[in-house]
């Protein structure tokens, strides 16, 4: 563990593909999605604890959720949660963390990481993030993690990389490229020229600040000119007019796909976005029928590779489905085919511009965390 090594969570987004659980006010990153006793922000955390000290670790999030992050992260000095006031994607978020921290430590390295997302094994994990940072201290570059693709997946980006061109286990990456349709997909995985886009990434502060300051110059100038004002009770103020009139753009878009000093590591270590509740399926302990169940009062009867998400008071009988979501909160059912999830979104957007915003927040029982999986064959 380095001193000069910070970690940056990002935890802002809404998670509008796991509603009904996920709720504007209460969205995925702080619930336990998949049953295993943490909420996702809390394992995050803790994947971090052993590779930044405490202090260097920082929580970027809605000024809706500080107080969740306060609640849900005990360990984590109030001072290192940034509220964002408004939500404007990863750039500012990257640029507000790295403009804070460079403040801090003018040699800082910087691991920035989404709150939602899973890794299984840790140790490789580490070894990964240890390799990546011994090499952003010796060359001024921008580094992700790429993860080995296992099949086509097209809800993923994947990341073209030069396989001839390497130092120590570092690639130079070609190309970006956002959700393929399934042939091309299919495509990049044969190829082995690709990976996919985890979102982790590693450089130096000042390595990202000044791609901000080339390739987003208008917002590298809505911080440059306010940077005294970090760390101070004018903060909140400033983070608010930035926040107002600075474009909405990712990272990615904004810098990384731009950039020519991007580097890539190849990892193989087990990783999903947990993007979608199928994602969240492959990776919960699973019956015999391949049912993912997620409540103690569910029985699921000649019902095959469903996901089921209810709460522990309720009584939930599921008979003759194959392949379903199926969610049940206090005020919410879904029920939908698994491939259509992609649509869920496209849902919720219905359900706003038909019932209102009622059904986009929580209520008290959307809020807990789902039980542990429990295997139930019929």
């Amino acid at each position: 563990m380095q001193r000069s090594t910070y970690v940056v969570i990002m935890a802002g987004g809404i998670g509008s593909r796991f509603w009904p659980v996920s709720r504007t006010d209460y969205p995925k990153q702080f619930l336990d999605i998949l049953g295993t006793g943490e909420t996702l922000i809390q394992q995050t955390f803790r994947r971090f604890e052993r590779l930044a000290p405490l202090e260097n670790i920082y929580v970027v999030t809605s000024t809706d959720y500080t107080g969740i992050v306060e609640k849900q992260l005990p360990l984590l000095p109030k001072e290192n949660i940034l509220s964002e006031t408004d939500r404007k994607n990863t750039a500012p978020c990257v640029a507000y963390a790295s403009f804070r921290i460079l403040q801090k430590d003018s040699n800082a390295s910087i691991i920035v990481a989404p709150a939602d997302h899973l890794i299984l094994d840790q140790q490789e994990f580490e070894a990964v993030c240890n390799k990546g940072l011994q090499f952003i201290e010796t060359c001024d570059a921008l580094l992700t993690i790429g993860i080995k693709p296992s099949y086509a997946n097209t809800g993923y980006g994947y990341i073209q990389f030069n396989k001839e061109t390497e130092k120590d286990g570092v690639h130079p990456v070609i190309t970006f490229t956002e959700k393929p349709d399934a042939q091309r997909a299919a495509k990049f995985v044969s190829s082995g020229e690709y990976l996919w886009n985890s979102g982790i990434f590693m450089w130096k502060a000042r390595s990202i600040i000044n791609s901000i300051e080339k390739y987003l110059g208008d917002l590298y100038q809505l911080f440059k000119e306010k940077e005294n004002w970090l760390g101070t009770s004018f903060e909140r103020l400033m983070i608010t007019d930035i926040y107002a009139v600075c474009e909405n753009v990712s990272i990615d878009v904004g810098v990384m796909e731009k950039a020519n000093n991007v580097y890539i590591i190849p990892a193989s270590f087990r990783w999903s976005d947990l993007g979608t509740w199928n994602s969240a399926w492959e990776n919960m302990g699973k019956d015999v029928r391949n049912n993912a169940v997620a409540g103690n009062g569910v029985l699921v009867i000649d019902t095959t590779q469903c996901v089921v998400h209810a709460s522990n008071e309720k009584l939930v009988v599921l008979q003759g489905l194959h392949n379903y979501i199926v969610v049940d909160t206090k005020d919410v059912l879904l029920i939908c085919q698994k491939e259509k999830e992609q649509d869920i979104k496209q849902y919720v957007t219905e359900v706003k511009k038909l019932k209102g915003e009622r059904y986009l927040y929580s209520v008290n029982d959307n809020v807990k965390p789902a039980a542990a999986v429990v295997e139930r064959v019929y």
